[in-house]
């Protein structure tokens, strides 16, 4: 540090000291409940800091985006907040929510799912097995009717029913392997016929 960087310094902390002397000798009264107002300013510009830094992750919960249609054949799927790709897809006529998992080899669909795509869970021959991250489980091949996806329709579609607990249905390789092209750039997953 050079001279005159010490005198500045210098001159700044005796400003502040000035500045900090007056602001408590005129404050010594209301000295607690000044410190008080001068905290919750100090919270509310960091919490104003906090919500900048955070506005995608806040804007992806507040209004969630679904699949976007831009064009004959090609889908937009937004990653939602929790770092998924979700769409809803039309099961024989039945609108299911799934999870678009690129390891899972098929469609896999809960027993709720299921019985929401008008298949029978409690009387399939659960014969097949899957390996998962939570152990080993039983599954049962059936082949879906129709998939829809706006404009988009597949027909005699196998999948799997889990015989365990699933708490969302999957959709697999065997779906996206319809697709002619399967890109993820810049939070979306593109599909394209």
């Amino acid at each position: 540090m050079n001279s005159w960087q010490t005198g500045q310094l210098t001159y700044l902390v005796l400003l502040g000291a000035a500045v900090l002397f007056w602001f408590v000798t005129n404050h010594r009264q209301s000295f607690r409940k000044t410190v008080q107002q001068g905290m919750a300013w100090v919270l509310i510009f960091l919490g104003v800091l906090a919500a900048y830094g955070m506005w995608g992750d806040i804007r992806a919960t507040v209004a969630p985006q679904t699949a976007v249609f831009s064009d004959a054949g090609r889908v937009v799927i937004p990653r939602s907040p929790d770092g998924h790709y979700r769409l809803t897809l039309k099961v024989n006529g039945t609108p299911l929510d799934f999870v678009i998992d690129t390891g899972a080899s098929n469609i896999v669909l809960s027993k709720d799912d299921a019985a929401r795509a008008g298949l029978d869970p409690e009387n399939l021959p659960y014969y097949g097995r899957a390996l998962t991250a939570n152990g080993e489980v039983k599954t049962a091949p059936v082949v879906l009717d129709e998939i829809r996806l706006g404009g988009m329709v597949d027909s005699r579609v196998s999948a799997q029913v889990n015989g365990g607990e699933l708490d969302q249905s999957l959709l697999g390789m065997s779906y996206l392997n319809h697709w002619r092209e399967i890109t993820i750039s810049g939070g979306e997953l593109i599909l394209q016929r």
